[in-house]
C-alpha cells in the first residue's frame, strides 16, 4: 500500500505541475482549473489514497462502478460515460455531475428519477461520428433551454472529447469558437470541461476548466477490471 501511495503521490504531483504550467500559458491561474480523477477500473483503495492527497473531484463512466466506489469513498462524483437510460436511475443516485448529456430524451428520463439536485454539461460532437456521443453544435440551444426550465438542473458549461485522429490543439480551438458563441447566449454556463490525460494542456490552452484526467495520475488501465 506505501509503494502505490508513492507512485500515486508522485504521478499526482507531475500531472499538477503540468497543468500549472498550461494554466500559465493561457494566463490562467491554477485555481481556475478543476482536476477531476477518472477512476474506472482502478480499485476504490486508490480512490481512498487520492483523497488522502487531497482530490475530491472522481470521475467514474460506469454507472455500476461509480455506485459502489461512491458509497465507499465520499467525494463530488461526476458521470462522464454515454448515458444509457437504463442506468440514469442509479446514476443520478450517486453523481453530483453528469458532463455527457446529449439528448432531449435524457433530461426528461433524469426529471423522473433524479433524487438530488444535478450539475449539467452538454457534450458537443466534433465530428459527428456515431458512437462517441455529443449532440451536434445546431443541438445545443435546445438542450440548454430544456436544462434551464427544469427544476434541479443546473447547466454548468460544454463537455468534448478531441476526435480521434485530429490534432488535439486544432479540435480544442474548434470548441473554444463553438463555447464562445453558446456562451453569448447562455451566460451563465461558465464551465467547459475537456482534456483527458493525453492531451489536457491542449485543453487548458483552448479555455478548459474541467479535465478528467487517468492513466498519467494512477497507470495503465486494468481492462479486466
Amino acid at each position: 500500500m506505501k509503494h502505490r501511495w508513492e507512485e500515486i503521490a508522485h504521478n499526482l504531483e507531475l500531472v499538477e505541475a503540468r497543468i500549472a504550467r498550461a494554466a500559465i500559458e493561457s494566463q490562467r491561474k491554477r485555481e481556475d482549473i478543476t482536476l477531476v480523477v477518472v477512476t474506472k477500473t482502478f480499485p476504490s483503495s486508490d480512490v481512498a489514497i487520492l483523497k488522502d492527497l487531497g482530490i475530491c473531484d472522481f470521475a467514474e463512466n460506469r454507472a455500476s462502478e461509480g455506485s459502489i466506489k461512491a458509497l465507499e469513498v465520499s467525494g463530488r462524483w461526476h458521470f462522464q460515460g454515454q448515458i444509457q437510460s437504463n442506468k440514469l436511475k442509479s446514476i443520478t443516485q450517486w453523481a453530483s455531475v453528469i458532463h455527457s448529456l446529449d439528448s432531449l430524451g435524457h433530461i426528461e428520463a433524469i426529471k423522473k428519477v433524479m433524487v438530488h439536485d444535478l450539475e449539467i454539461f452538454i457534450q458537443v460532437s466534433l465530428d459527428s461520428v456515431p458512437g462517441r456521443g455529443g449532440a451536434e453544435p445546431r443541438e445545443l440551444n435546445s438542450l440548454a433551454d430544456l436544462l434551464l426550465q427544469t427544476n434541479g438542473l443546473s447547466l454548468k458549461g460544454l463537455m468534448a472529447l478531441a476526435p480521434l485522429g485530429m490534432e488535439p490543439s486544432r479540435a480544442y480551438g474548434e470548441l473554444a469558437v463553438i463555447y464562445k458563441a453558446f456562451r453569448t447566449d447562455y451566460p451563465m454556463a461558465q464551465f467547459l470541461s475537456a482534456g483527458m490525460s493525453g492531451d489536457f494542456e491542449s485543453a487548458i490552452r483552448a479555455g478548459a476548466t474541467h479535465v478528467r484526467i487517468g492513466s498519467s495520475i494512477l497507470g495503465s488501465r486494468n481492462l479486466a477490471g
